[in-house]
């Protein structure tokens, strides 16, 4: 089954129980990452054989409408370790699945175009593995 990616979340909160929506964000990044591939090809291979390693994660990058006083509370939680997660499901309460990890945001403007929306840039770099809450 698939569903849209209507009343997707950005959420937030201080001690990983109790959850609020940071800002209603316009993209979400890729939930984890490809596995690292370990090489163990040998001499008496005539092809490359790898294995798994870890998965790979990197800043998870969200955009959303600039707004100045969102833009003024995100900045207040930069460079904090804080709980963050990301909700799909089209009633907006993570029906669809909801994934936490912990991790410290930075926030910038993006650049500006004739006619254009400004928009702002939210990175959460996460110090913790995604896992799936529900």
């Amino acid at each position: 089954m698939s569903i849209s990616s209507y009343n997707t979340k950005l959420m937030h909160s201080t001690d990983g129980t109790a959850w609020t929506q940071l800002l209603p964000v316009k993209t979400t990044p890729q939930i984890g990452g490809e596995r690292e591939q370990l090489e163990t090809t040998t001499l008496d291979d005539d092809m490359q054989t790898f294995i798994n390693g870890i998965q790979s994660s990197e800043a998870m990058s969200f955009t959303a409408n600039y707004d100045s006083d969102q833009y003024d509370e995100l900045k207040v939680l930069e460079n904090k370790t804080e709980h963050y997660a990301v909700w799909f499901g089209n009633d907006g309460l993570g029906s669809a699945g909801k994934y936490k990890f912990d991790g410290q945001l930075s926030v910038f403007i993006n650049e500006t175009e004739v006619n254009g929306v400004i928009e702002m840039t939210i990175n959460i770099t996460p110090s913790t593995v995604i896992t799936k809450i529900s």
